[in-house]
């Protein structure tokens, strides 16, 4: 799990054991009020970097790290605050790329409810955007990148907040062993830990 953040409230730098020092992006994500906005373990704007560095721990591919760094920029199913309007997604395409916004953009439009049993249940997964309600199959790829960024998210939740952990940890438990196939190795050995004891050899 990861240590939490400084006491002084800035976001770790980046480094060899971190992701890549990314300033002109927490910059932005600060100045859109990430820094202010309170969040298990203390800003909102921590929680990203740190959702960042735990991808990058687990290996992930520079654009899901990226879009780790920014995955509640326009709010989730989860958290409805939101930093940018989905009317401003080409500014955040310019500073983080196509590819990477997309994945922004597919992890904050998921309607969980739809979606998560489905993740569950089937190949492929039929996506329901909660913004528009339409219904779209990603490519496996994009699949693979929103559920790393969504065990990552959730384990530095869970692990900053007792109350949510022992709420909701079991029924994400359920679902990354449902999606297992789906996950890295390395994220998949860090939502073990999630596990009942009597599972954990699972």
């Amino acid at each position: 799990m990861q240590p939490p953040p400084p006491p002084d409230g800035h976001p770790p730098a980046g480094g060899p054991d971190g992701a890549p020092d990314r300033p002109e992006i927490t910059s932005f994500l600060a100045a859109r009020g990430a820094d202010r906005m309170p969040h298990p373990g203390g800003t909102l704007l921590q929680h990203l970097v740190r959702v960042a560095r735990l991808l990058n721990q687990w290996g992930a591919e520079p654009d899901v790290q990226v879009a780790g760094l920014c995955h509640a920029s326009y709010g989730t199913a989860g958290f409805d605050q939101t930093l940018l309007s989905t009317t401003e997604r080409p500014v955040l395409a310019e500073l983080i790329g196509d590819r990477a916004e997309k994945l922004v953009h597919l992890y904050a439009s998921c309607d969980r409810g739809v979606v998560y049993p489905r993740l569950s249940e089937a190949r492929p997964v039929v996506f329901r955007d909660r913004f528009t309600d339409a219904e779209y199959t990603p490519p496996e790829p994009d699949i693979r990148a929103f559920l790393e960024i969504t065990a990552a998210n959730e384990l530095d939740v869970l692990t900053h907040n007792a109350e949510l952990a022992q709420r909701y940890g079991p029924d994400l438990y359920g679902l990354f062993a449902d999606t297992r196939d789906l996950l890295s190795p390395a994220a998949w050995q860090s939502c073990a830990e999630l596990a009942p004891s009597a599972d954990r050899s699972a």
